[in-house]
């Protein structure tokens, strides 16, 4: 375990001036930017919903509909970093 006094004499690292969209993508990365940025979240939904719905493309749209809000959650979770990464890719400028 490092003491306090090792702790104080090591470089402390910078911490990014940027927005989080700048930082290395991981999961806690990508979850604070859904949570930060309504427009991003929203484009991570509706990106993550089509992707479900390719897997789930013999359901009625009533119950996909009704599966989504079940599994949107989850999906929303485990699926931040990817999503964050083709909002990242698709708006490069």
């Amino acid at each position: 375990m490092i003491s306090r006094k090792e702790r104080k004499g090591r470089p402390q690292s910078a911490a990014p001036t940027k927005t989080t969209m700048s930082v290395p993508l991981n999961t806690h990365g990508a979850r604070m930017a859904l949570n930060r940025d309504p427009e991003l979240r929203q484009w991570a939904e509706q990106w993550l919903k089509n992707k479900e719905r390719t897997v789930a493309g013999n359901m009625t749209d009533e119950e996909f509909d009704k599966h989504w809000l079940y599994v949107r959650p989850e999906r929303m979770h485990e699926g931040a970093i990817e999503a964050v990464a083709a909002y990242q890719q698709e708006h490069q400028g």
